[in-house]
């Protein structure tokens, strides 16, 4: 919050990852009980800070804020209750949300890792499911990726080379 706070009069375009609500989940893969808690305060100031989005007449953003939620395997009543939270809170067309599909399991998350459950892809269905919930909360303001875009070729390698 202090950060956001501190960056006012510097960020025109704000684009967060909201990625869990339920703090056990937090705790489990982030290391991070207090995630909601801290993520969405933040997020709300940078709403107050940017106002509703604004485009341009070639509808490029100039400024607002654009939330981004990766529907994770096994965790869509997760994504849906993030949902609910947005569409309770926070001040309709102030924001565009973003549902991401191409979640890639790596590290403690590959098959025979420490989190198993998230050792795959998301299917079909539960990504569906969490485009659903928004269509049916009204939040169409956005962005909903094609589940095809959860391919090899858009992940990076990931293997610091270049830095």
């Amino acid at each position: 919050m202090e950060t956001v706070k501190a960056l006012k009069n510097y960020i025109d375009i704000w684009l967060p990852d909201l990625k869990y609500w339920d703090s056990r989940l937090s705790a489990r893969y982030s290391q991070a009980p207090d995630y909601f808690s801290c993520a969405s305060q933040a997020i709300q100031q940078m709403i107050c800070q940017t106002g509703p989005p604004v485009l341009d007449d070639k509808s490029l953003m100039k400024s607002g804020v654009i939330i981004r939620h990766m529907v994770l395997p096994g965790l869509k009543e997760d994504s849906i209750r993030l949902l609910h939270w947005i569409k309770e809170v926070l001040p309709l067309s102030h924001y565009y949300l973003s549902l991401l599909s191409q979640y890639t399991p790596f590290y403690k998350a590959r098959k025979g890792g420490t989190f198993p459950e998230i050792s795959r892809r998301i299917t079909t269905y539960e990504y569906e499911k969490v485009v659903n919930a928004a269509i049916d909360l009204g939040l169409t303001q956005g962005f909903m990726q094609e589940k095809s875009s959860a391919k090899e070729e858009y992940t990076p390698p990931f293997d610091l080379e270049g830095v």
